[in-house]
């Protein structure tokens, strides 16, 4: 997706540009491409941004680790402020109000539709991610929990040092 001018969206009709998209954005790993529409309309000191996505990704379950496809789908609109950005001030303690916590664009810059998408799917991923709804988890069998004597090779060492402690004498 190519970058919209900001500036020259005041000169388009009803200064807004439109337009569906079909393809796999380079920063999001997706099975299909993301697939949608999105329109920008410039209102005079902001960007009005509504578009809606759908994609297929592959996620990790939180409870038994398997991977598991999940669909994202996102219906979104945003309204980007045109303001010209502040100089950062470095080493200063800087205190932020509530409403400076707003997305803001140079008036005479650029609006990248793609960066956009990806921010919204990125929000739309879900942050408990389970591949079903009575997932149990990973299995723990009883060997395993209580250490049985198929101890993997890797703790042998700890087990040595745990029978070393075990046989000295507590510390007075």
């Amino acid at each position: 997706m190519d970058a919209i001018s900001i500036p020259q969206l005041l000169k388009m009709a009803e200064q807004r540009q439109a337009f569906e998209f079909r393809e796999h954005l380079a920063s999001l790993e997706t099975l299909t491409p993301v697939q949608g529409h999105l329109s920008v309309r410039h209102c005079g000191g902001y960007l009005e941004v509504t578009g809606s996505a759908d994609t297929i990704v592959t996620l990790a379950c939180h409870r038994c680790l398997q991977h598991y496809n999940h669909r994202l789908q996102l219906d979104a609109s945003e309204l980007i402020w045109l303001e010209e950005p502040e100089p950062p001030t470095f080493g200063a303690e800087v205190e932020v109000d509530y409403d400076d916590l707003v997305e803001t664009l140079p008036p005479n810059g650029l609006f990248h539709p793609d960066n956009w998408i990806y921010q919204q799917l990125c929000l739309a991923i879900p942050h408990r991610q389970l591949c079903d709804r009575n997932c149990s988890g990973i299995d723990l069998s009883p060997e395993i929990i209580t250490g049985g004597d198929d101890v993997d090779r890797r703790w042998a060492g700890l087990a040595a040092l745990k029978q070393q402690l075990g046989e000295a004498d507590p510390p007075r």
